[in-house]
């Protein structure tokens, strides 16, 4: 071998992904290369253009820079650029330009594609794209012209004073102390200056004069202990989800040690962006008939297109629209009680599906059920379908469609017992069947949101102690979560609905969003994990091991990315005057979005051949 073409050998053989290669193919390399040197400033690829060679940096560095101008990635000695534009059709979409004077090695495309034939190649480079895919999230929730409740440090909203009080001090004490202050709550410390509780005027309504207590009290006796606090470096926007979430007021703000900083309110944030959610769930703690609801449900599009507007992530924009959805229920839920009087007998009212997962989308329908206490009886079984139904009305008139599969607390089959409800999930276990399984699946995904919240978390914590070893149930979901396959095709092209009302769209909720929740489902399940958010449940599959971190990782950030599309579609819907669905046209997307979508469904298509090998596929018939 000629010495030029030795050193170009021993150069790749000293970096990755070139070492993994075997010998013979290593010495045949350089001959295939081609060398190109670029001066400072000077443009290595255009993103207009095409790529016909892997370029490897020899000497010198090159920046790769996206179509908005924002750095994606510094690239030095023994890295390359240039991979997607061999994997996929022009235009390139990124623009390199040379750091310094730069010399590179151009491996052609047939050379290249070669390369790919071996597996510790072909991993190196696919997971280099998922790396682009993490940026690329990045990108679409990081912008910085969003609104103030967006980007605001909760450090940045708390004054420095803090009124606190002695747990041992006496509740008229702490009473006078709040009035003289002219304040709605005080932080509870104790003897080393840490948060021990926080009072609030709700607790003295509550705990002192609903139930007579004599206001000799101590704080301690009535205040909320162990209360919920914010990081000083969390967002203001985190803490209006944490207050939509739980239907709390106050957040106290804690140092890195633990003590406290102050606290921040709801009034805080209303004050800070009068647009935000929080001030729409306000209006709904307000409205007295479902009418006056439905009129403040149909302002949360508008909210949605300011939060896609403002490039919050996917994943907190379709929390806000979970947590009003949650709001909307409560209040009309309070309205049936007022209507036909207290519950005769405890009574969870329970969402499914997506809004069960924190993860509602525009447009989405009803899911919903009641578990009853055991002892309930047939008459206050019929106030319980009288409820049922009238809330159901109301969220219909809210702009919550009817579940087209019935799956609404008004079917009596899922106003059930507790005990019913352990032999419906039995059931499903010891003898699952895949047309029950499409629809039931859905259940599995199951949050309290009003009544006594332990009749659902006893149900949960069964279903969870058996689904480790109920193999045919499980086999039977992973078959159900590899069959909805991603919208892309075999050379990595976009494929489209082929025929009815969707036709020429991706359907990116049951291809794209869907199948991602489903592989969660089925690993959670499988660990008896108690999450229900889909990122939780891949977050405790890789800690359970069931899933590898990395893998995981691309695995959110392809959720992330594809959830993100889909909303940001549905927002153009709405502000189109048109009714917010899941079908995306492909004409409609940048060259951006194409390309991160493709990588995206590939990391989905890769996460489904993963599960499929793993789950016991073996027991099915």
């Amino acid at each position: 071998m000629e010495p030029e073409l030795a050193e170009v050998r021993d150069f790749f053989a000293a970096h990755e992904p070139f070492s993994q290669l075997p010998a013979a193919v290593l010495d045949a390399l350089p001959a295939r290369c081609t060398m190109r040197y670029h001066r400072r400033g000077t443009t290595v690829l255009d993103p207009d253009g095409a790529v016909e060679a892997l370029y490897v940096v020899r000497s010198g560095a090159v920046d790769v820079y996206d179509r908005v101008g924002g750095l994606v990635e510094r690239v030095d000695v023994g890295g390359s650029v240039g991979v997607t534009g061999l994997l996929e059709a022009p235009p390139y979409g990124f623009l390199v330009t040379a750091v310094e004077d730069t010399l590179m090695l151009a491996v052609p495309r047939a050379a290249f594609e070669e390369l790919l034939d071996h597996g510790p190649v072909a991993s190196y480079f696919l997971l280099q794209q998922a790396h682009r895919l993490r940026a690329a999230v990045e990108t679409v929730s990081v912008a910085d012209h969003g609104g103030a409740v967006l980007r605001t440090k909760v450090s940045d909203m708390v004054s420095g004073r803090i009124i606190t009080v002695d747990p041992r001090r006496t509740v008229q004490e702490a009473a006078a102390l709040m009035r003289e202050e002219n304040i709605s709550s005080l932080l509870v410390l104790d003897d080393e200056g840490h948060l021990a509780g926080i009072l609030t005027d709700s607790d003295l309504r509550a705990r002192v004069v609903a139930t007579a207590l004599p206001v000799t009290s101590t704080v301690a006796e009535v205040m909320t202990p162990e209360p919920l606090t914010l990081p000083s470096d969390a967002l203001a926007f985190e803490a209006l989800l944490e207050m939509l979430g739980r239907d709390i007021h106050h957040l106290p703000v804690i140092d890195p040690d633990g003590r406290p900083l102050g606290l921040v309110t709801n009034t805080d944030l209303v004050r800070l962006e009068r647009s935000s959610p929080l001030y729409l769930v306000q209006d709904v703690g307000r409205q007295r008939t479902t009418a006056g609801l439905a009129n403040v449900a149909a302002r949360i599009p508008s909210i949605v297109d300011l939060l896609v507007t403002q490039d919050a992530s996917a994943g907190d924009i379709s929390r806000v629209i979970s947590a009003l959805a949650d709001a909307i229920h409560r209040r009309l839920i309070a309205l049936a009680e007022a209507q036909f009087g207290p519950a005769p007998a405890p009574y969870c009212w329970v969402v499914l599906g997506s809004q069960a997962r924190y993860e509602s989308g525009l447009g989405g329908d009803q899911d919903t059920a009641i578990i009853l206490e055991d002892s309930v009886t047939p008459e206050q079984a019929d106030w319980f379908a009288d409820f049922a139904g009238f809330v159901t009305d109301g969220l219909v008139e809210c702009g919550f469609p009817r579940c087209p599969g019935d799956v609404m607390a008004t079917n009596p089959r899922w106003r059930q017992t507790e005990s019913a409800w352990r032999g419906i999930f039995a059931e499903w276990l010891d003898r699952p069947t895949p047309d029950a399984l499409i629809g039931a699946a859905i259940f599995f995904d199951m949050r309290p949101l009003t009544g006594d919240p332990e009749l659902c978390e006893r149900l949960r914590r069964y279903v969870l102690s058996r689904t480790p070893e109920a193999r045919p149930f499980l086999a039977h979901l992973t078959k159900q979560a590899v069959a909805h396959q991603p919208p892309i095709g075999l050379f990595r092209g976009l494929v489209v609905e082929k025929s009815g009302p969707e036709k020429s769209t991706l359907d990116i909720k049951h291809r794209g969003v869907g199948p991602v929740c489903e592989i969660a489902r089925v690993l959670a399940l499988s660990i008896g994990s108690p999450a229900v958010d889909t990122r939780s449940r891949l977050q405790a599959a890789s800690a359970a091991g069931a899933m590898g971190s990395s893998a995981a990782e691309d695995l959110l950030d392809a959720f992330e990315f594809i959830s993100y599309v889909r909303l940001r579609h549905q927002a153009q819907r709405v502000r189109e005057g048109a009714p917010p669905d899941n079908n995306v046209a492909p004409d409609t997307l940048g060259h951006f979005e194409k390309r991160t979508l493709k990588d995206a469904f590939g990391v989905v298509r890769s996460a489904q051949g993963v599960l499929g090998g793993r789950q016991p596929l073996g027991y099915m018939s």
